[in-house]
């Protein structure tokens, strides 16, 4: 009773595409394709902003960082 015989997956099978049509799944799949690819490359383009580094002082105080930046507090 636990797992499906071959009857009950070529039944999903039909259902599915049934209910998807043919032509859609490979168009869903290239679609999921295309999101990662760019997601991927969002997050590559967020590490390199204008292809500066940002450093990370912590021994440097915040207000001596907000002068350099001309902002007063």
């Amino acid at each position: 009773m636990g797992s499906f015989s071959i009857w009950h997956w070529l039944i999903v099978l039909v259902v599915v595409l049934l209910l998807f049509g043919r032509g859609k799944i490979p168009e869903l799949m290239g679609d999921m394709a295309k999101g990662i690819k760019s997601f991927k490359k969002g997050m590559t383009d967020e590490d390199e902003v204008d292809g500066k580094t940002v450093e990370h002082r912590p021994d440097e105080p915040v207000r001596q960082a907000n002068e350099k930046a001309g902002k007063t507090s």
